[in-house]
């Protein structure tokens, strides 16, 4: 088991997590005609704005209640309940989700009561689902803000199935914030393939997925529908990826009966077989013949790049469940994991990731760390490039945000076919920078001669 260790700096100089109401702002985007609306500063939603900007490539409707030093001391329910009004006038959402920030949670707000009476007292609000979730930035990162908006959908949306069954049966999918839009594509197709139906919650395949729009929206033009939430209580199962999606698979099971399955995580080999298995178990019918050729076609991958894999030395820092599943698919190809850092210690995963040591910290303890382990590859998002250039290392990018590169919410991380591409670019990567032996660089032995790059005995 690793040993988590907590950094003691006072403060982050170069941060590696993103925070929970850029988490929840995500999962409200994976509701159909959503609205994400920040109850906070101006600054808090500009900042969390540009970032889901500069790594999904689109346009993200995302709204403040611009509390100014007024509202921050005298109480901001004005400022709610102006921004639920304009918003529903102007942009004319089906579904407005609230996500409080630092400045509002440390005064001391009643959010939640003074939201029940703007509803009552406001008719205009009443055609319109509105959803709050307490996600202050001090209080987790984006995992943990992803969760609770999830988590806030269900309270306020799922309704009891009162025995009348399904028109046809379908599982519930509850993906993490580290899935993209092609993941869940990629995960939905597998469901699909075994002849059930799925509800996707949050879906940002279809709200995210870089796809131009017949005409202007204003709102999300994607996502999962109010009425398909409230259904989620007729599914046969619950799938769930990432500890972080505990709570709302325990809601779906404690409160409405639906059985549930979480995976830690999806890509790698032994996942997704159980993760077939589960679908061959709930459908009763055998894995279809492509995704058995699917599995071949990993398996050869894998001993294709476990030469590439094998004893490399990685230095992994992201957010506790993609550090693990980035973690455990490095470990299992035979790389070693020599520095692993965490943005959180929230996730019981982390004692399970395969290092000596997992630090709670930031991308400035993640350079440090790697350089003083010797690290030959480094794994982290956008903001790790100053480090991957100052030690002279090839950088992987993973999860969020990632904004140096495009085609993100394309890239395929999941399932047989995303863990087989994952093993490729990775190994593709340590081709790209493997030294290149040149004449030169063989010192000659006196009697013999260079040739082609090898020492030869030379002709008398």
């Amino acid at each position: 088991m690793a040993e988590i260790m907590h950094g003691r700096k006072a403060l982050s100089s170069n941060p590696l997590k993103s925070s929970a109401p850029l988490g929840a702002s995500l999962a409200y985007l994976g509701m159909a005609g959503s609205v994400p609306l920040l109850h906070g500063s101006q600054g808090c939603t500009s900042f969390a704005l540009t970032l889901a900007v500069r790594h999904f490539k689109e346009a993200i409707p995302m709204q403040t209640t611009a509390m100014d030093e007024i509202a921050t001391i005298l109480g901001g329910p004005s400022n709610l309940e102006e921004a639920l009004l304009n918003l529903t006038k102007r942009m004319k959402p089906s579904f407005i989700g609230i996500a409080s920030t630092a400045l509002v949670e440390t005064r001391g707000e009643d959010i939640v009561g003074a939201l029940k009476l703007i509803i009552a007292a406001r008719p205009e609000l009443q055609g319109v689902k509105i959803v709050y979730a307490s996600a202050p930035d001090y209080d987790g990162a984006m995992e943990d803000g992803w969760s609770k908006a999830t988590a806030a959908i269900m309270d306020a949306l799922v309704e009891p199935a009162d025995g009348v069954p399904a028109p046809a049966p379908f599982v519930n999918l509850l993906p993490g914030v580290n899935q993209t839009p092609a993941d869940i594509e990629e995960l939905v197709e597998l469901i699909e393939s075994f002849g059930l139906g799925v509800v996707v919650l949050p879906d940002i395949s279809g709200s995210l997925d870089g796809v131009v729009p017949d005409a202007y929206t204003a709102t999300t033009f994607g996502g999962t529908t109010v009425q398909q939430v409230a259904g989620m209580s007729r599914a046969l199962h619950t799938i769930a990826i990432g500890e972080h999606m505990r709570r709302p698979a325990e809601i779906l099971r404690d409160r409405f009966g639906v059985a549930g399955t979480l995976f830690p995580t999806l890509t790698g080999l032994e996942p997704n077989d159980r993760l077939i298995s589960l679908l061959t178990a709930l459908s009763g019918r055998p894995a279809p013949a492509r995704l058995r050729r699917q599995r071949s076609q990993l398996v050869d991958a894998m001993l294709d790049g476990h030469f590439h894999f094998g004893g490399r030395r990685v230095a992994i820092a992201a957010d506790p469940d993609l550090l693990y599943g980035m973690s455990m698919v490095f470990g299992g190809m035979g790389a070693e994991i020599v520095t692993a850092v965490s943005s959180t210690s929230h996730s019981p995963l982390l004692a399970r990731v395969p290092a000596e040591q997992v630090v709670v910290g930031d991308l400035s303890d993640f350079e440090d760390l790697a350089a003083a382990a010797g690290a030959e590859l480094l794994v982290t998002n956008s903001h790790g490039r100053q480090a991957a250039e100052r030690l002279g290392l090839p950088h992987l990018r993973v999860g969020f945000p990632i904004f140096d590169r495009l085609g993100t919410a394309h890239r395929r991380l999941v399932g047989y076919r995303g863990t087989r591409d994952f093993i490729f670019e990775v190994a593709n990567i340590v081709l790209a920078n493997l030294p290149h032996h040149h004449p030169e660089d063989f010192a000659r032995i006196p009697g013999e001669e260079a040739h082609y790059g090898h020492a030869v005995p030379a002709t008398h």
